[in-house]
């Protein structure tokens, strides 16, 4: 079979592979739709970051590039191995994209999104969503009813926006703050939105961006090239500064932001994966008690998110930018994605 695999920094090849073979408590799934996360792209431009190397194979799986990508995927269960009954050939599904070991302290907490040893199928070795067949462990596979497998495709970044909107003990009464109206900004947004917070923020400077924010639900959009970020959070909350924030940019002085325009006992989620060591103002959060959390992933999120999309609370459809085939993928997706990324949140791949 052909899939889209990771060689070394800029150098990704559709490659004819062997296709996966079912094993016993496993599942096939021929891979419809999948979408290009910006995982994928710091590896295409930066690699090998998360990709294993043949100096440092990945624990788990004992791969090495050139591994294939793609983590965001959802297709058509086409055979189930031995002890699988609960689906069934022909079922919609997503797969949760991970690797663990099921044994370190993290994973006997039931937290196995952080596992010491934790891997990423599509980053790690296992396959990936760039092909036309994936195998995964039953406890990976989660039935989408009558939801549309392109839909499926998005389950995977929704339910990282869910997973940080779960952690922040945001309630509806509470006032929101999103730093970034990227990918997982414009879905930490929806996200907000659909747990029925009722005022949301969006810090963003890019147009198209600031348009796609109040597509997403923001409920205010606020441009840090033109106003003061804390004023006006403090003048929309009455004072008070926003109950919970987000910071979805990987940026010092975002960060630093985030934190001055959180209330006094709120709470300020980081969800951005940093390509640098962060520098924090720790008296910022000491004098006013501001807690300051670490997001990573999902853990026993996907249920839920389907949920949400199933009820109507969030609209997949407004996040695809774009579809394209596997040989499309470098010139109509990588390169599509970092030459206009403001015009474009999710580009998703047929294999």
């Amino acid at each position: 079979m052909r899939a889209a695999r990771f060689h070394g920094r800029g150098d990704v090849r559709v490659d004819e592979v062997p296709e996966p073979a079912t094993r016993p408590g496993t599942v096939k799934v021929e891979v419809e739709w999948c979408g290009i996360c910006g995982t994928d792209l710091h590896e295409f431009l930066e690699g090998p970051i998360f990709a294993p190397t043949t100096e440092a194979p990945h624990p788990l799986t004992g791969e090495s590039i050139p591994i294939t990508l793609g983590h965001e995927f959802a297709g058509v269960v086409v055979e189930t191995g031995d002890g699988v009954d609960d689906v069934r050939p022909g079922d919609r599904v997503v797969v949760e994209p991970y690797i663990v070991c099921g044994r370190c302290d993290a994973c006997e907490q039931g937290k196995y999104n952080v596992c010491a040893t934790l891997g990423f199928v599509g980053l790690s070795g296992g396959g990936g969503g760039f092909s036309k067949y994936v195998v995964a462990e039953r406890r990976w596979i989660h039935p989408l009813g009558e939801l549309g497998t392109d839909v499926g495709a998005l389950v995977e970044p929704l339910a990282v926006a869910y997973h940080a909107v779960r952690l922040s003990g945001a309630q509806p009464s509470h006032s929101a703050l999103v730093f970034g109206a990227g990918p997982i900004g414009l879905v930490t947004t929806a996200s907000l939105k659909a747990v029925g917070v009722e005022e949301v923020v969006v810090v963003e400077p890019a147009g198209v961006r600031k348009e796609k924010a109040v597509t997403a639900g923001a409920d205010h959009v606020l441009d840090p090239r033109e106003v003061d970020v804390v004023e006006a959070v403090n003048e929309i909350t009455r004072g008070r500064g926003a109950d919970v924030s987000f910071e979805c940019a990987g940026i010092d002085q975002v960060l630093a932001t985030a934190i001055k325009a959180t209330r006094a006992g709120g709470t300020c989620v980081n969800v951005a994966i940093w390509g640098h060591e962060a520098s924090v103002a720790m008296n910022d959060l000491v004098f006013r008690e501001i807690n300051l959390l670490g997001s990573l992933a999902y853990a026993n999120d996907h249920p839920a998110t389907i949920a949400l999309i199933a009820d109507g609370k969030v609209d997949p459809f407004q996040f695809i930018t774009g579809r394209i085939g596997l040989d499309d993928i470098v010139d109509g997706g990588f390169r599509e994605l970092i030459d206009n990324k403001e015009e474009n949140v999710k580009i998703l791949v047929h294999p």
